[in-house]
């Protein structure tokens, strides 16, 4: 019995982890409720003209019948001018519909979160898989770029970097930035993993076999650090949509008119006493997207990635 256990490969990707998962599903309401609005807010992101159609308003239509011009621009009507015409209301002076920006700004924040998050996890799979299994010279070189890359102020080069580059893809640019810094981080959970994975029997025995060290690679070290690697993405993309708000906060983001929830919480601010519904529909988004991906991401890791939960 012993003998059959160690030298099977690891299964904390496996249908048995899944069955977990699904086990826990059914369990916590909590999961339920953020899985709904993880679904909700990615199928918003997919469908985000589609959906804003259905309200009849462009993110960058102005109704101007829907503010008043002789008390600043603010919206004609309670709650910010929520309306049948403007299921959310509408944005000051502009006019502008607030559920259509909402949801093209949900493509927007969630796409640049999405896609860095995919570029942090691959660079950092590759990186910490390479570390570990090959170690010596690549495990030096690799490590020491590990540390010179956290050790750099990211928050402060993010703004230098987004500043600088004026005639650029901001949307791009924002991607690559934000997960040029945050490839470490995954890498050094991998680098871990693999650690301790190469010298399992069953890797020992595919060695012996004669299997070259890329299909080791492939066919046990990657399965066996696949778990922690998805419950730990899980956590990072409400990193990655605050990193994008705040970013776009400071007005290093995208640039209008094209709507992020970070920049129209910006927008908002100068409202927040006289038209709060402006301020409070973005915010509310946002902290219910990152509420529902830190739920997840933690009920992922702790069946996942138990020992990684407890630690």
């Amino acid at each position: 019995m012993t003998l059959t256990t160690t030298s099977s490969p690891p299964v904390s990707g496996g249908s048995g982890a899944w069955r977990s998962v699904r086990a826990e599903l059914r369990r916590r309401t909590s999961l339920k409720v953020s899985v709904a609005v993880v679904a909700f807010f990615a199928l918003m992101t997919v469908a985000a003209p589609l959906i804003s159609a259905l309200g009849g308003w462009g993110p960058e239509e102005f109704d101007k019948s829907a503010v008043d011009p002789y008390l600043g621009g603010l919206p004609i009507g309670p709650l910010g001018g929520v309306s049948a015409e403007h299921w959310l209301g509408v944005e000051p002076v502009t006019g502008r519909d607030l559920f259509a920006r909402v949801v093209h700004g949900a493509q927007v924040s969630l796409l640049i979160a999405f896609a860095a998050t995919a570029i942090v996890v691959v660079a950092g799979v590759a990186a910490g898989v390479a570390a570990g299994y090959f170690g010596g010279r690549t495990d030096t070189a690799l490590s020491r770029l590990m540390d010179l890359t956290m050790s750099f102020p990211s928050l402060i080069f993010m703004i230098a970097m987004m500043s600088v580059a004026r005639d650029v893809d901001r949307t791009l640019l924002m991607i690559l930035v934000i997960g040029l810094f945050g490839w470490p981080g995954v890498a050094r959970v991998v680098r871990g993993q693999t650690l301790s994975l190469k010298h399992r029997e069953y890797v020992d025995a595919a060695r012996v076999g004669g299997s070259g060290p890329w299909r080791i690679l492939a066919r046990d070290i990657l399965p066996g650090v696949a778990g922690p690697v998805i419950a730990y993405t899980t956590l990072m993309i409400p990193g990655m949509i605050a990193t994008e708000a705040a970013l776009s906060y400071l007005g290093v983001g995208v640039r209008p008119p094209t709507p992020s929830w970070g920049q129209m919480i910006a927008e908002s601010v100068a409202y927040y006493d006289t038209d709060p519904m402006y301020f409070l529909v973005p915010s509310v988004c946002l902290f219910l997207t990152v509420l529902a991906f830190t739920l997840l991401g933690d009920a992922l890791r702790d069946i996942l990635d138990p020992r990684g939960g407890r630690s």
